[in-house]
């Protein structure tokens, strides 16, 4: 059986290989049944499309309703979105970092704040129409904790220094 599920089957191994898969096939067909009855088929066509479901492929019929999973996520995404992860937070640590090399010091509080403020708002204006969010919402919770997080960083420099 190739396909989306291919590489998930192969690290689950074999169903019924697992005690605790054991489950009665009809009683999942009729829970696949009443699921497809609650969008709208009639009862008949419902055990028929789930029938059919289940013969083609039983585990992403069983997924796909249960736990709304359309295909599973590639093994590598973990890894990818670390990667992507640890970039973005390397260009941004490289703002503040450009601004306290070239900027004057008696500015450089102030341009960090005006540069990373900035930034964030850009960064939020674009993940928030990337992921259909709330651009308000991301956009307020982003300034609020990146600015209180450069203050508090800002207070404990002083302090410390």
């Amino acid at each position: 059986m190739a396909g989306p599920w291919a590489d998930l089957r192969a690290r689950l191994g074999d169903a019924s290989t697992h005690r605790s898969w054991s489950i009665d096939a009809n009683v999942e067909l009729e829970e696949l049944a009443r699921y497809w009855e609650g969008r709208g088929l009639t009862p008949e066509t419902a055990r028929e499309v789930a029938r059919q479901l289940t013969e083609r492929d039983a585990l992403a019929a069983q997924l796909e309703w249960e736990y709304d999973f359309e295909e599973p996520v590639p093994a590598t995404f973990p890894l990818w979105f670390g990667v992507g992860a640890g970039v973005a937070y390397m260009l941004g640590a490289l703002v503040p970092l450009l601004i306290t090399y070239f900027a004057p010091v008696a500015i450089e509080a102030w341009a960090i704040l005006g540069a990373v403020a900035i930034t964030l708002i850009l960064s939020s204006l674009l993940w928030s129409r990337t992921g259909q969010l709330i651009t308000r919402r991301m956009l307020a919770r982003t300034l609020v904790v990146g600015v209180l997080t450069m203050a508090v960083s800002y207070v404990a420099g002083e302090l410390l220094l």
